[in-house]
């Protein structure tokens, strides 16, 4: 599994649908920018087919440094976002084939050989 990047999302959507990568960037970037602002502004944005996206609150919880684990400070609730797939999505997630070219299983990104992480 690779990481795709926006470089090459925008690259793709270009060629898909005959723009100007230029102009699809501008199009990606200002989506992003739309999205965000919804967000910030505390809404909820779906897109149908593909998920939503919204926020929760992560509860505060007590923290140490790993240096000094002896010393505790609260961190404090904050605001996250959440994507939650619709089910269109996770049906194609779900459909893929776990087993690599080599015989291999990758899961969230660690190879795995027989069942025993490598």
């Amino acid at each position: 599994m690779a990481t795709i990047t926006k470089k090459e999302l925008v690259s793709e959507l270009s060629d898909a649908i005959g723009v100007k990568h230029a102009d699809t960037l501008v199009f990606v970037e200002s989506f992003m920018a739309l999205v965000s602002k919804h967000l910030a502004e505390g809404d909820e944005v779906t897109l149908r087919t593909f998920g939503t996206f919204d926020l929760r609150v992560a509860r505060g919880k007590i923290g140490r440094n790993p240096k000094q684990p002896n010393s505790e400070f609260m961190i404090p609730d904050r605001c996250v976002v959440r994507f939650k797939p619709s089910k269109e999505l996770k049906s194609q997630v779900a459909a893929l084939a776990l087993d690599k070219p080599n015989g291999n299983h990758v899961l969230n990104g660690s190879q795995t050989v027989n069942g025993k992480h490598d």
